[in-house]
């Protein structure tokens, strides 16, 4: 038997794909422009060209680790070969990657966490028969990937894609899980604020104990960049992770937030939240307001009620929001991010007025590949393989490990041997200031 709220969201998804096909048929859909008139000056480095209709640029303070990147990337055949299906239509390439779902169906195993304030949260551990292809750089039994899905908790086909792809290739994926997101109890009457990286940094220093002698290495994916970013710039040199790459991410969350998204995508979005809170009403009802809750007619409204409107501690949304912004302590990350962005994302908006561009100018840890086309976690390809993004994530780490190997070679760094063993692991990152002269 379908519930009643199964069929509310499937009536609502169909809708949704519905007037979205008659847009598109009609033509009356407005698609952005590859650049924007405020991105006529190109700034980058190019060096990807995709069949003709654009080029990849990769924005990023001049460096010996950038210019590694741009030989690795620029190098790689999966990314020479990419080639998009819809290269204007952004919009079904982001439902192709949110609702078609992932061949094969992978195998999980969940672990559930439990946090100091005894709430919960999952981990979700894709296991199953490891890839047999050759794995150079970080992979094999001594990296572990975690996964971060969208704030709104969905684990899109896209992000378990990306985790099969790297189980092939011999990493760890877990998949995190915030509390009351994706099946996980709510033991607490509260959740987790958008940017707030307290139950992040639990799990990380979790698999840190787990795995002692791995490398980790963290994926985000939309608006859970926002999480993942927060993470970052809190932690600073202490963060456990050696590499980190955000695909489509929202840097300025409070922007987002205010402008909203046009109705098809934000309907949908905030029908699935609501279908998963009204689950925990009564737990939630002594900490917010779960009619006015329930009643939100926009994603700013309900993240408002949600946190900002509670019962206790009611606070402004500005104050929210300088707690939570993403990039708030952007100046602490120690850690090399790559941020993976398309100029059509119609999710985030233009990349003049929705990318920090400064920030990839200055930093020595923040590296923008951005792309004319891919739509929001989107960047179809042909042949093998649905989304050459996570190529270009996997590419990424590689060429990260293949950088410091070489800069241990020429420091002549000792690296450690795991105790009773003779076999030398990997070394556990420490990321020294050399590298980004």
């Amino acid at each position: 038997m379908v519930s009643p709220e199964g069929l509310v969201a499937a009536a609502a998804v169909f809708t949704s794909l519905g007037l979205l096909a008659w847009r598109l048929w009609a033509g009356r859909l407005e698609v952005p422009g590859d650049w924007g008139e405020e991105e006529k000056d190109e700034e980058g480095i190019p060096f990807i060209t995709e069949d003709g209709s654009g080029r990849c640029r990769l924005l990023c303070k001049p460096s010996a680790l950038a210019q590694h990147l741009v030989r690795s990337l620029g190098r790689s055949v999966a990314l020479r070969g990419g080639r998009w299906r819809w290269p204007c239509w952004p919009q079904l390439q982001m439902l192709q990657q949110v609702l078609v779902p992932p061949e094969p169906e992978p195998v999980v195993a969940r672990e559930l966490l439990q946090l100091p304030d005894t709430g919960l949260v999952a981990l979700d551990w894709l296991v199953g028969p490891r890839g047999t292809g050759s794995v150079s750089g970080w992979g094999g039994p001594n990296s572990v990937l975690l996964l971060i899905p969208n704030a709104a908790g969905k684990v899109t086909g896209g992000l378990v894609q990306l985790g099969l792809r790297a189980l092939d290739r011999g990493f760890i994926p877990v998949i995190f899980n915030r509390r009351g997101h994706n099946g996980c109890p709510l033991t607490t009457p509260r959740l987790q604020p958008f940017g707030d990286p307290g139950d992040l940094r639990e799990a990380v220093t979790y698999l840190r104990c787990r795995h002692p002698a791995a490398s980790l290495l963290a994926v985000s994916e939309g608006s859970g960049s926002g999480l993942l970013l927060s993470y970052l710039g809190e932690s600073g040199s202490s963060s456990c992770l050696a590499a980190a790459a955000c695909i489509s991410p929202i840097f300025r969350g409070r922007d987002w937030f205010e402008t909203g998204m046009t109705w098809f995508y934000e309907w949908p979005l905030l029908l699935h939240l609501k279908r998963g809170l009204s689950r925990y009403r009564r737990s939630l009802a002594e900490a917010v307001d779960m009619d006015r809750l329930l009643g939100s007619c926009s994603l700013r409204e309900l993240e408002e009620t949600l946190f900002c409107q509670t019962k206790s501690h009611p606070i402004s949304w500005e104050t929210y929001w300088e707690r939570n912004e993403p990039l708030r302590d952007a100046d602490e990350v120690a850690v090399p991010v790559l941020c993976l962005c398309s100029a059509d994302d119609s999710i985030r908006g233009p990349p003049a007025r929705s990318l920090p561009l400064e920030l990839f100018r200055s930093s020595p840890y923040f590296f923008l590949l951005l792309t004319p086309r891919g739509g929001h976690c989107g960047f179809p390809r042909r042949g093998s393989g649905r989304c050459w993004g996570h190529e270009a994530v996997l590419e990424y780490f590689r060429a990260m490990a293949e950088f410091l190997r070489a800069e241990e070679r020429r420091k002549g760094l000792p690296r450690p041997r795991r105790l009773g063993s003779p076999t030398v692991e990997p070394p556990i990152f420490t990321w020294q200031r050399s590298y980004t002269r």
